[in-house]
């Protein structure tokens, strides 16, 4: 069975296929609020045609995006009548206890990521989510419940806005510098980037440890679109799970259409 699984965060959306277990192909895209239920069916059929996947038999979506989390119900109407689709938000089962003071407020990609990440590695664990437009941190206990987080800017909304804002500054490439001390403003920059989310990363990693008063063998995965040049410096992180949103979406599947 192709199990096609779509991540729909404010700036990327990664897509997957599983076969069973496997997952046999992915991909990240730009989430384009402008984008029409045709125009996400035309995406996702040239990626599947790419890749030599001729059909799939089931959908499973988790997406943060209002506007676009519409023509996707539009696009399932229309292209996938027939197939088994599953959207994360109320109704549907995770399994995952939520202790905040709204649940419903809880992201449907955070619900996600803290499913994978007890089903894979087990709680208490902390789920770094870098997406570009937020750093997102999910906290899970021991129990495997979900106990929240925290939200601070995404690396690539900084730089942007800095080259917007800034009068003599400029877009970079996300790259580490030769030295943390830049001797240009390029390299001022990507040190600012690069040593500074990393710096955000480790500290709130270890305060939230310090809350949890766990020992060192928690799990910290980072996951998402994570920028490569931040997380070899993150000390804290223990685990690097780009396709751990994906994972979540296809224990969700299967606890709501399989199971």
């Amino acid at each position: 069975m192709s199990l096609l699984c779509l991540d729909v965060s404010n700036s990327h959306t990664t897509l997957g296929v599983f076969e069973e277990a496997e997952l046999i192909a992915q991909w990240v895209v730009g989430s384009d609020h402008r984008r029409t239920s045709d125009e996400w069916e035309v995406l996702i059929s040239g990626l599947l045609r790419r890749s030599r996947i001729d059909d799939v038999d089931a959908v499973s979506v988790s997406c943060t995006v209002p506007s676009i989390l519409v023509e996707l119900r539009a696009m399932r109407d229309r292209y996938y009548a027939g197939v088994p689709y599953s959207i994360v938000g109320p109704g549907v089962r995770t399994g995952v206890r939520i202790h905040t003071d709204n649940p419903r407020e809880v992201g449907a990609d955070r619900v996600v990521n803290a499913l994978a990440a007890v089903e894979i590695y087990g709680g208490p664990a902390i789920v770094v989510d870098m997406n570009g437009t937020a750093t997102i941190f999910d906290v899970i206990n021991v129990h495997g419940d979900y106990i929240g987080g925290m939200i601070a800017p995404g690396v690539e909304l900084s730089l942007d806005t800095l080259a917007r804002r800034g009068a003599q500054l400029r877009a970079v490439e996300l790259v580490t510098p030769r030295h943390i001390v830049g001797k240009n403003t390029t390299e001022s920059l990507q040190a600012g980037a690069v040593y500074g989310f990393a710096g955000l990363v480790d500290g709130i990693v270890g305060q939230i440890l310090d809350e949890l008063d766990a020992d060192d063998d928690v799990p910290v995965i980072a996951a998402g679109a994570y920028p490569d040049a931040v997380v070899e410096q993150c000390r804290t992180i223990t685990h690097l799970d780009r396709w751990l949103t994906l994972t979540g979406l296809r224990i969700v599947h299967e606890r709501n259409i399989v199971g």
